[in-house]
């Protein structure tokens, strides 16, 4: 018999097997209220659990509600918020799934309509609030100046990230993203685009790095051992003078040594209006999860444009990632890995309610 698929494979972390490689990324629904999910979530990601992904991620789920990018975004912060959010690790556990809640903070990023509404800034005076960074510099024209943080502040959102891992964990969540990507607040302090400071928390990459080790301690400590805990980075910030390839290189092998991190899920950009990305093709950050991969000895996941079966074959293959991360293509399709298995000559594993669909 032919060897059964990469990407059909089960992958496991530390005590969760997840039953193939095709992750649902995180991806905002920005149609919360309060922080509270309804309905709308439930279907979106039960969707996708049952169409035979491996791992469904929560979109962005905030620890604070002046941490939400928008007013719609989801939190997780209160007694009331973690109801719903049992709810849908409930359903997608039922539905074969790992459930994985990505918990994040929009830092400087935060108080914008969605993007449906032009992802415009929402001052104050118009209902939004001031958003928090490491240095006073607005992300974009038109923007509210940040309020920067004091050492006692960064503090106190380290343990805001630590109270929701510990709500993350009641609710039975098997799998925490830290979002330290895409112009967000742990992502602020590691650019130095964003990051002007002259203390501890700014300079050189290990100190930039302090807010993202401090925060993965406060998470560790209420997140069990036997749990994986995985990081989303911006590889490159695609901006003269910020994030690099290399400083991520660098930044996953202390991720690495740490032994607490599982997983590097390797994104790019967004702490900047002024970025310039090269080209904008299927798989073009697929470079960065493979040089993290080889030269930092820690798992990857690749994301971007990831549509086609067989590019995800040959990405997890040649050893390129450990994960493929989906985001369009499951958003379009919550059924992609029945599509893909036909393509790569597999029985995809679904819940037995949808075994039909097998012969159609």
């Amino acid at each position: 018999m032919a060897p059964t698929p990469h990407l059909f494979r089960p992958v496991s972390f530390r005590s969760v097997t997840a039953r193939n490689r095709i992750t649902v990324a995180p991806m905002c629904q920005y149609s919360a209220a309060d922080g509270l999910g309804d309905d709308w979530h439930v279907q979106h990601l039960g969707a996708r659990a049952a169409g035979g992904a491996g791992i469904v991620f929560t979109e962005a789920t905030h620890v604070s509600a002046i941490g939400r990018i928008t007013p719609g975004c989801l939190g997780l912060w209160t007694a009331a918020h973690e109801a719903l959010l049992t709810r849908l690790a409930t359903l997608i556990s039922r539905c074969g799934a790992v459930p994985g809640i990505q918990l994040a903070h929009a830092g400087r990023k935060a108080s914008v309509s969605p993007p449906w509404q032009a992802s415009a800034p929402i001052a104050p005076e118009q209902g939004g609030w001031v958003p928090l960074a490491p240095s006073p510099i607005a992300f974009a024209d038109g923007h509210t100046v940040p309020h920067a943080l004091t050492p006692g502040e960064i503090g106190e959102i380290a343990g805001q990230f630590a109270a929701s891992a510990a709500m993350a964990r009641r609710a039975g969540f098997r799998i925490i993203e830290l979002h330290a990507a895409h112009g967000y607040l742990l992502h602020s302090f590691l650019s130095p685009v964003a990051n002007r400071r002259s203390d501890a928390y700014g300079g050189d990459l290990a100190g930039r790095s302090r807010a993202l080790m401090e925060t993965i301690d406060a998470i560790r400590a209420e997140w069990p051992e036997d749990l994986p805990l995985f990081v989303r980075l911006s590889c490159t910030d695609w901006v003269d003078g910020g994030l690099t390839i290399e400083d991520t290189v660098t930044l996953a092998r202390a991720l690495a040594r740490r032994g607490d991190v599982d997983l590097i899920d390797c994104s790019s950009g967004g702490v900047s209006p002024a970025q310039r990305i090269p080209s904008l093709h299927p798989g073009y950050q697929v470079p960065f999860a493979e040089r993290v991969r080889r030269e930092a000895g820690i798992a990857t996941g690749a994301v971007g444009l990831i549509r086609d079966p067989h590019q995800a074959e040959e990405i997890l293959g040649n050893g390129r990632a450990d994960l493929v991360i989906l985001a369009r293509a499951l958003l379009a399709d919550p059924a992609w890995p029945l599509r893909a298995a036909r393509a790569l000559g597999v029985t995809p594993e679904l819940p037995v309610q949808y075994s039909r669909a097998l012969l159609s």
